[in-house]
């Protein structure tokens, strides 16, 4: 049986998922080395998936390497947000519709996400990967982005010999050597940051038309998967009637609502399918699965935020610099609540990342028993 790690995006949010992990190596035994052969990643998710593949020693020592970059991150270190630098990229939207919507230059983007890439590349190597893949510490690593041209969800991988690309309605498997362009594309919010050519088309974030979010891990071989998502819809009610309405949606409302439409409304719904094809697997009587059938059983573990992400995050718009807040405050995007998800994918300041971690790690614990029995390892005394 082979595990996989599964990484969604959602910017800043993605601090959730150190917490996770930072839980999961204090269950594993001591310098053990990474349970997942297959990591898949999506925006922020991939490069947190890359780092860990990339990394020589214990899972333990590479998830502390993850929560030291994570912790010592900075808005600065993600995109420019100067006064000037937020000019610059209002004018070059304004220099695009004289240019039929086309970025002059560069691809058009609310910010510039140049410090983004010194800082992948600073902190990981990708060379690395391959080694790994040949000591087999990892199986394949992989990382989704979406072409603005084919509309296809791509998912960018290195792997093993004698695993095959595949080719799926609107998504695909492609061999590679994953590299910066690749994360950069991966992380590209849509409106927020720019997007990336890769060979011959560019690519934005991969969450954005992700149909099928889980299928990557099992293309690549994974027969159980553990998820790490960045929402708590899962735990929260449908019903919201009894919610107090104070006026029409703002605009940083409507654009947190589309973010989450891209970021995680398609991974929850392909949990729900495979729960669904997991009941009417063990419907099915054994002889017929045993007929060339390609209907399998596949084990998952879910760990997802017990609280609210946007309620955290409209506590700690403080930390955004100026000109962000600014923005956000002119939109309706520092009210807490739903106004405040649009700033919780910008927030890479370490009150919010620290919070984030402090929750995905705590709420991991709670699930210790059965993270333990899906790793197959003891409880630690």
């Amino acid at each position: 049986m082979k595990n996989a790690l599964i990484l969604s995006g959602g910017g800043a949010r993605a601090a959730y998922q150190v917490g996770v992990l930072k839980a999961v190596a204090e269950l594993l035994p001591a310098g053990a080395k990474n349970p997942f052969p297959v990591i898949c990643g999506t925006s922020a998710g991939a490069i947190n998936a890359v780092t860990l593949a990339a990394y020589d020693g214990s899972f333990a020592q590479a998830v502390e390497s993850l929560e030291s970059i994570w912790m010592d991150l900075s808005p600065e270190q993600v995109y420019r947000c100067g006064w000037g630098a937020m000019g610059s990229s209002v004018g070059r939207l304004m220099l695009s519709l004289v240019n039929r919507g086309v970025g002059v230059g560069k691809p058009i983007a609310l910010l510039d996400n140049t410090p983004l890439r010194g800082l992948i590349k600073r902190s990981i190597n990708f060379e690395k990967i391959d080694r790994a893949i040949a000591r087999g510490d990892v199986d394949a690593v992989c990382v989704t982005a979406t072409g603005y041209q084919s509309g296809r969800s791509m998912c960018f991988y290195q792997a093993k010999t004698g695993t095959e690309d595949w080719t799926r309605y609107r998504r695909s498997g492609r061999r590679t050597l994953l590299n910066a362009d690749h994360l950069m594309a991966s992380s590209a919010i849509p409106t927020m940051f720019p997007a990336t050519r890769i060979e011959f088309e560019y690519f934005g974030d991969g969450a954005v038309r992700q149909l099928a979010p889980l299928s990557p891990a099992l293309h690549l071989g994974a027969d159980r998967l553990f998820i790490v998502g960045v929402s708590a819809n899962r735990e929260r009610p449908e019903s919201l009637a009894g919610a107090k309405l104070t006026h029409s949606p703002s605009l940083a409302q409507i654009v947190g609502h589309l973010l989450n439409s891209a970021f995680i409304d398609s991974l929850e719904s392909d949990i729900e399918r495979l729960d669904r094809i997991n009941k009417l697997v063990e419907l099915l009587p054994k002889e017929s699965l045993e007929e060339g059938s390609t209907l399998r059983y596949i084990d998952r573990q879910v760990i997802s935020p017990s609280q609210e992400l946007d309620m955290i995050a409209g506590q700690n718009t403080a930390s955004l610099p100026p000109s962000v807040r600014f923005l956000l405050r002119a939109t309706g995007g520092t009210e807490s609540g739903a106004g405040s998800t649009a700033a919780s994918y910008l927030l890479f300041a370490r009150p919010f990342v620290e919070s984030l971690i402090e929750l995905g790690y705590r709420d991991a614990m709670w699930q210790r028993g059965d993270i333990a029995k899906f790793l197959g390892v003891g409880l630690p005394v």
